[in-house]
């Protein structure tokens, strides 16, 4: 089905690994110590984005005076505890280990480098990707196209001759950005 690509680049969180729960469950744990809770709607949005984005709308909507970078390490410690025992595949990565060994592939993640690789070491499918770039492989973070051409760089395949699968806005943005054609695994 996309055999016209040179390379295939995956998001992971809510694309090919079913991780958001736990995501949800850790920004739950952590807000509790300050007494806030969250509006799942507004969470979704931040989909795709590093978790300092997510820490730094939540200080400022509530007029925290908490350093977001503080409060997103304090999210990334709990998820750290919980996700490696509770992460499942998702369908779309049938997709990936049906190419793997025909076409080049990455991921290209919000989360940060560590965790993907030790998610995807965990589940036993790190060695399908050639490269993943993760939120602190990159300065510019999705909806920016950084992301990605990093992808498309670390494989040798020109960005408009990769396809990305993404199951966020942001993503799909930094993808379009790229001048990658996108599938919004949303809609499959």
């Amino acid at each position: 089905m996309y055999d016209q690509y040179d390379a295939l680049i995956f998001d992971m969180d809510g694309t090919i690994l079913d991780t958001e729960p736990t995501h949800r469950k850790a920004w739950q744990q952590v807000l509790a110590r300050y007494d806030l809770a969250f509006d799942e709607e507004t969470m979704v949005r931040f989909n795709g984005s590093p978790t300092w984005r997510l820490a730094q709308f939540i200080t400022e909507t509530h007029g925290l005076n908490i350093d977001p970078h503080h409060l997103a390490a304090e999210k990334t410690t709990a998820v750290k505890a919980m996700l490696l025992d509770n992460v499942r595949p998702l369908p779309l990565l049938e997709v990936a280990k049906a190419y793997y060994g025909k076409r080049p592939m990455a991921v290209g993640t919000g989360s940060e480098h560590s965790m993907a690789v030790a998610l995807l070491t965990e589940l036993g499918v790190q060695n399908l990707f050639s490269a993943i770039v993760g939120a602190d492989d990159v300065t510019l973070h999705k909806p920016e196209p950084e992301t990605f051409l990093r992808c498309a760089a670390l494989l040798g395949v020109a960005p408009e001759r990769c396809v990305v699968f993404e199951d966020a806005d942001f993503g799909i943005r930094a993808a379009q950005a790229a001048g990658m054609d996108v599938v919004d695994v949303r809609l499959l």
